[in-house]
């Protein structure tokens, strides 16, 4: 059943491989719980008192409550495909009530930083310089997710009206305007591509060195070896790069609707946090330059 409900995600939903995996191993730990604890198999007797004691079980271990909230969200869209196909009768996560979650703003890098990223750092030579730079400048120019740098292809770029196509999650697509020092930079390295792999039909858009399509793993070690020259927070993945996007947008006064439409979020709920970061940067210049705000 699990395996029939990961497909579903997979093939149906177009869910990334990445988020499948979340899925699966969320799934599969409360599986594990249920055979330690109760020596249940059967997830279709599985009941609210079940997934209250499993909750608990998290906060015991210390695990945070975002994380919590996150497996939960995997069990409630497991249970919600069991009830659609007749399985079950209700949904037993109604009535577990979840630990609330403290309000974290999204990390990010600042502009100065950034400007120094593509401007002083020196890249290598050659085609490993220039896929690097072009797969960090999409990553920031676009706030599209790692997944979706990954299934980019060439087809999904609009040159005549100069846009890219990005399909998120659950294969939905929004649009994304391309600089046009973008634009220049895909010619140069596609005439390169040309030159390294005259063999090779283009269809993905950022290649390995052996001119292999590009994997997680491959852009999160590229991601953190870049931004770990200009800056030294603890996080320094491709997704720091989506909230620097979205936060200097809000920073910049960008409407959120266009920040919400831009990111692909399916509410402004998701997207508000942005402001808050914004908010949190005008404190942090009223403290600095306001003579009240220094005495305080």
């Amino acid at each position: 059943m699990l395996t029939q409900f990961i497909n579903h995600l997979q093939y149906e939903k177009r869910y990334s491989p990445h988020t499948c995996l979340s899925y699966k191993t969320d799934l599969e730990q409360f599986v594990g719980y249920l055979q330690l604890q109760y020596e249940l198999d059967d997830l279709l007797k599985v009941q609210t008192m079940h997934i209250r004691s499993w909750v608990v079980s998290l906060l015991q271990a210390k695990i945070t409550a975002s994380s919590i909230h996150r497996k939960a969200s995997s069990l409630k869209s497991f249970y919600k495909y069991l009830r659609q196909r007749g399985h079950i009768a209700h949904n037993p996560l109604t009535g577990v009530i979840l630990p609330k979650k403290g309000e974290r703003l999204p990390v990010f890098v600042e502009e100065k930083k950034i400007e120094q990223l593509f401007e002083r750092i020196t890249f290598p030579e050659g085609f490993e310089g220039m896929r690097d730079y072009l797969m960090l400048d999409l990553l920031y120019t676009t706030g599209m997710r790692r997944s979706e740098l990954i299934g980019m292809k060439w087809s999904d770029i609009d040159r005549s009206n100069h846009c890219f196509r990005i399909f998120g999650k659950g294969g939905k697509m929004r649009i994304v305007p391309i600089l046009p020092h973008i634009e220049k930079t895909l010619d140069e390295y596609k005439a390169m591509l040309k030159e390294l792999f005259p063999e090779l039909e283009l269809n993905s858009l950022i290649l390995t060195d052996r001119g292999e399509e590009i994997y997680p793993k491959f852009v999160y070690n590229k991601v953190r070896q870049y931004l770990s020259t200009v800056t030294t927070a603890k996080k320094r993945s491709p997704h720091v790069l989506r909230h620097s996007f979205a936060t200097h947008l809000s920073n910049n006064g960008a409407e959120l609707n266009a920040i919400k439409d831009l990111l692909g979020h399916s509410s402004l709920a998701s997207t508000q946090v942005y402001t808050h970061t914004s908010i949190e940067n005008l404190k942090k210049v009223y403290e600095k330059a306001h003579p009240k705000g220094k005495k305080s």
